[in-house]
């Protein structure tokens, strides 16, 4: 018998019963394994070495050994027999997308953006296990500790793909309660006179910028906090404390309900991030993580400042 009169089950469960037997070292032990008798683990491996005219296996009373065509047969096995182990769990994964799923992502738009949406993603995907985490930190997709990471700003050159998910613009806002005890600016220059929150962090802008007349020019502020979020300045800004400058995502939710209003708009640069989803490509991309960036494109990719309200009035659905 040729390998061309073996139906493709025989040839997969021949090498099988192959790999066991190499692993348990013994036809016996093999069969156990395998739910077969002792002599039909023996007439396969004749089979095979008889289909390929070399001796596989140097057989003795105390022990079964590899000959050097055996071990390059092995490795050939191993190979094969992975490569279609993973081909049919991609189809499988077409129908149903499973397996752990770990995402990065920073606090703020973490919480207010992406969480929200996990209740919809979660129902649709029963088979996926949603491992978050959210952090400011910078995690190393490339070396695997991540699976998807959502970043913001501009991104090094590299072999992973990103994949756009939106802008995030950035608004001036205020507490009417804070307009109504310290006035409202009209012009970028009012800001000298109010109390400023700002960014800590080193990649923050030390001056906010601003557009007169199609002239972009930037001015310094002050005020008497600093935070490392937008969502900490926010909240602040809508306790009253201060003006702040933060990503619309943010503090969508306040300026909805009108609890914080936004400032010198005709002023705004118009500046802003692009948001993408970091991971890596290519045909062995696993579904769970091609089905998350398809689920996020389609919930995120809209305008910036509705993100974290959508997010969030897609949380308190009971719709997928």
């Amino acid at each position: 018998m040729n390998a061309k009169t073996l139906s493709p089950s025989d040839r997969t469960r021949a090498l099988e019963v192959f790999l066991a037997v190499a692993a348990a070292g013994s036809f016996s032990a093999a069969g156990r394994q395998l739910g077969i008798s002792p002599s039909a683990v023996s007439r396969t491996v004749d089979r095979i070495e008889q289909r390929l005219g070399v001796r596989l296996l140097l057989r003795t009373t105390r022990a079964l050994t590899l000959t050097a065509e055996g071990q390059a047969y092995l490795h050939a096995a191993r190979r094969i027999i992975t490569d279609l182990d993973d081909a049919e769990q991609a189809i499988a994964d077409l129908g149903a997308p499973r397996g752990r799923l770990r995402i990065s992502a920073a606090q703020s738009h973490g919480r207010l953006c992406v969480v929200p949406l996990l209740k919809a993603f979660t129902a649709r995907y029963p088979h996926i296990l949603v491992d978050i985490s959210l952090s400011d930190a910078i995690v190393d997709i490339a070396a695997g500790q991540t699976d998807v990471a959502i970043r913001f700003g501009p991104l090094p050159d590299s072999s992973l793909n990103a994949r756009r998910l939106g802008d995030n613009r950035r608004v001036i806002v205020a507490s009417p309660d804070y307009l109504a005890r310290h006035g409202t600016p009209r012009v970028p220059e009012d800001l000298h006179e109010h109390n400023c929150l700002n960014f800590n962090f080193r990649r923050a802008e030390p001056v906010w910028p601003f557009c007169r007349a199609g002239q972009e020019y930037a001015m310094s502020v002050r005020g008497s906090v600093e935070a490392n979020n937008g969502e900490t300045l926010g909240q602040l800004a809508t306790a009253g404390v201060g003006i702040t400058r933060v990503g619309a995502f943010s503090v969508a939710a306040e300026i909805a309900d009108g609890r914080l209003v936004t400032l010198l708009e005709a002023y705004n640069p118009g500046d802003k991030e692009e948001i993408n989803a970091v991971f890596v490509g290519g045909a062995h991309t696993p579904a769970r993580v091609r089905v998350f960036v398809d689920f996020m494109i389609d919930r995120l990719r809209q305008a910036p400042e509705k993100g974290g309200r959508l997010a969030r009035s897609a949380a308190n659905s009971n719709t997928d």
